[in-house]
């Protein structure tokens, strides 16, 4: 067992957290990482172990075009403030990574200048790709080059050429030997050459035990670079689209099928795939924007914490923060913030409270990190499943609905289980856990005899006081908070006309609160069989021949549809094949059918 596999991370952007300038004027060095030292307390508080903070070495603009890969960028201060902000972590047990920004540089980094002062007689020239003396490019150098992403300011290396290996894992060495760094995150993994990483990977192993290399991958078959060779771990794309979209649609079978595809990727292991989830980041939109719903913030992070994986908060996601995506301009998702804004979040902000809470839970409940999966439920807007590790067996359960909703659960591990968000005790009876699941929300239901003294000399979780998610968030940047107040406001109301599903029937829950979680009270649950329907009284009012032959049939179609515009975009694969015909969920194929437009 390594640090990693219990890490709950938080994910900084420090150029924008701390308000630096757009672009770098190399002049004195500004000590704005100083300024991020009360945060380390603030990350411990609510349950991080880990950061993950970047870029941060010397560049031109945003940080990814590196100017001096051994020098802290002068907007953030001098390579001391890193040594003492990493220290502190280190003080306060958080390990620390880096980013990596090793497949291309900015135009400053000394290599390319040297190109640009002797051309052909330059020693550098073989360290790029496709350096061509006879072109040109907008910045009239008199060659041309091959670059990242179509932007000729970011000049990609070649990862091929042994000088530029040896002088990038100089640099891991350095950042090891200077800072004391417990990892690094790969910027554009999906692009790197596999020796390369391979080259990283000795090279981590060599600097520290337990070093980690995680990359920035957006999509393929995430073991061609998580295994024993290359890294680590890996972005989970996936698992964030599927959590953001899963939600919005009402298509819980989304999540479901996304997650066992990636689980059985791993070999269905614990130890398999241990891939960094997020629900965003400082290139996509802030979880709290991109939800339809405001109230599904809380079963998202439910989620978030307790599906196979490592788990990621961006920072000031947990204060419920927008951040729209602009077209042309990061910034908004990259906000400064000032931690005194936020002073008594952890007490009286929802969303903040909500992640404290998770994070604790997912530190003190081992099932969480290392045991194994499996599906229990699975409803369009409800989905259950159980994380089992040495005998222990945690049951989560989420509602997407507006509506409350009785799950009737195997549980053949425990007598009884307390609900560790909402501090129910719930019993045990025939081998199965009957527990009434709010509105928009969830819970992560522990075997009583898990932590603590209980009655009977056997442990008992510690239960989280956390009140209903409801609130509005902390206080924000003014044009913000006002917004932030009416959603909440808005999302307080009871649905009017919430869009129902064959498998969720619309029910009145007296004294809900919409965005979260609330302890449950005797009162709150149902009186009488109509007022929260379960599955298996709907389904005793459909012929279940009928309705196999109905949905087997619109399946077939779907998958039909889908196989048909694959053709005509290009040739399918047996693979591609597969994965069509192995996804039998309708929203999840409808959800496919038009990400083709």
């Amino acid at each position: 067992m390594s640090w990693y596999d219990e890490a709950v991370f938080y994910h900084i952007y420090p150029l924008g957290l701390t308000g630096a300038p757009k672009q770098n004027p190399y002049g004195e060095p500004q000590h704005r990482l100083q300024t991020l030292i009360p945060w380390i307390s603030h990350i411990k508080k609510i349950g991080c172990n880990a950061v993950y903070i970047g870029p941060l070495f010397e560049s031109v603009g945003h940080g990814y075009e590196t100017t001096d890969y051994k020098k802290l960028d002068s907007r953030l201060g001098t390579n001391q403030d890193l040594t003492d902000f990493v220290k502190e972590c280190h003080n306060q047990e958080i390990k620390v990574i880096l980013d990596g920004v090793f497949n291309h540089t900015g135009r400053d980094f000394f290599a390319f200048q040297d190109i640009q002062k002797n051309r052909e007689n330059s020693r550098y020239k073989d360290w790029y790709c496709n350096v061509n003396f006879w072109g040109n490019n907008e910045y009239n150098d008199g060659f041309s080059y091959e670059n990242w992403g179509g932007y000729n300011l970011l000049v990609k290396l070649n990862q091929h050429n042994p000088q530029v290996r040896d002088y990038i894992c100089d640099v891991v060495r350095f950042w090891v030997r200077e800072f004391d760094i417990d990892g690094i995150r790969l910027d554009a993994a999906d692009v790197l050459d596999f020796d390369y990483m391979r080259a990283l990977r000795q090279v981590a192993e060599e600097v520290k035990p337990d070093f980690w290399l995680m990359g920035e991958v957006i999509h393929g078959d995430y073991t061609r670079w998580v295994n024993e060779g290359t890294l680590h771990s890996v972005t989970n794309y996936n698992l964030h689209k599927a959590l953001y979209s899963g939600h919005n649609d009402h298509n819980y079978f989304e999540i479901a099928h996304t997650v066992k595809r990636l689980y059985e990727m791993g070999g269905s292991r614990p130890d398999g795939l241990k891939l960094y989830n997020f629900v965003d980041n400082h290139d996509v939109e802030r979880i709290y924007t991109k939800l339809n719903n405001k109230a599904h913030f809380t079963p998202v992070h439910i989620l978030l914490y307790t599906l196979p994986g490592i788990p990621s908060i961006y920072y000031g996601s947990e204060f419920g923060i927008e951040g729209k995506k602009d077209r042309y301009s990061d910034d908004s998702l990259r906000p400064a913030l000032d931690l005194s804004d936020y002073a008594d979040a952890a007490e009286n902000n929802s969303f903040t409270r909500l992640i404290a809470a998770l994070g604790k839970i997912r530190q003190r409940t081992k099932a969480l990190s290392y045991g194994y999966y499996k599906e229990l439920l699975l409803l369009n807007r409800q989905y259950a499943f159980a994380r089992e590790c040495d005998g222990q067996t945690v049951i989560v359960t989420v509602n997407n609905d507006d509506s409350d909703y009785v799950m009737t659960l195997p549980a053949q591990n425990a007598s009884v289980y307390i609900g560790a968000l909402s501090g129910e005790r719930v019993s045990v009876n025939g081998g199965s856990l009957v527990v009434n699941v709010k509105a928009n929300s969830g819970d992560i239901w522990i075997p009583a005899q898990a932590d603590g003294a209980g009655q009977d000399g056997k442990a008992e979780p510690v239960i989280l006081d956390i009140k209903d998610a409801a609130g509005t968030p902390a206080k924000q940047e003014p044009d913000k908070n006002e917004r932030a107040q009416a959603d909440a406001a808005k999302d307080s109301q009871p649905a009017k006309a919430a869009q129902q599903t064959g498998d969720s029937q619309p029910a009145k829950a007296a004294g809900h609160t919409k965005s979260g979680i609330q302890p449950s009270k005797a009162a709150d649950r149902p009186k009488d069989s109509n007022s929260v329907k379960t599955a298996d009284q709907k389904e005793r009012n459909q012929d279940p021949a009928e309705k196999e032959a109905f949905e087997k049939g619109r399946i077939a179609g779907l998958q039909e549809a889908i196989l048909a515009i694959m053709e005509k975009n290009g040739p399918v694969t047996d693979q591609m094949r597969r994965d069509v015909e192995n996804n039998v969920y309708h929203d999840s194929l409808v959800t496919w059918i038009k990400s083709f437009r």
